[in-house]
């Protein structure tokens, strides 16, 4: 099992539970611009699927849901899956910072400390999508290293651009 509290240097990190469900939601519901680009709006129900959510072929073992915490504020939180789409990539289903500490390098040196973790845990690469037209989330990704795949996929509502960095 992976040691998660190793993915920052600055941070406290850690696996988050139901009882964590209200305040992920306190932080997610003042992203308004991330919902514009990827409806619906989030609530505590969505926040609690989200949770157990797999991709084809993983199991819960496989599944990190993180808070980042700066003493005893939740900053940031995660969604990592370990192994997907292959053994040596990772997966960051969703990614979001405070909107009180976005746009101050924050969120850069999380990716940045999990990238050095991760590479040093012995994988080789992470792979994540974002919505296409969402410049803040397109402007982010591409700071932190990551590049299209050239693999696009369609939901009800918009299309999903997939990027990967290699570590």
């Amino acid at each position: 099992m992976m040691d998660v509290s190793l993915f920052s240097n600055r941070y406290f990190v850690r696996p988050m539970a139901a009882d964590d469900i209200g305040e992920i939601y306190q932080l997610c519901r003042n992203n308004v611009l991330y919902y514009q680009y990827c409806p619906p709006f989030v609530t505590e129900q969505s926040i609690a699927d989200d949770m157990k959510a797999l991709p084809p072929k993983k199991e819960a073992f496989d599944k990190y849901y993180l808070g980042y915490y700066d003493g005893e504020k939740l900053i940031a939180v995660m969604d990592f899956i370990l192994g997907y789409p292959d053994p040596k990539t990772a997966f960051i289903g969703f990614f979001m910072t405070d909107v009180s500490v976005q746009r101050m390098g924050g969120g850069s040196n999380m990716i940045r400390d999990m990238c050095f973790y991760l590479k040093a845990y012995g994988l080789t690469g992470i792979r994540l999508g974002w919505v296409k037209g969402n410049p803040q989330a397109e402007h982010f990704w591409h700071k932190n290293g990551f590049t299209e795949t050239g693999v696009t996929y369609n939901t009800d509502t918009y299309t999903v651009i997939v990027a990967q960095r290699a570590l």
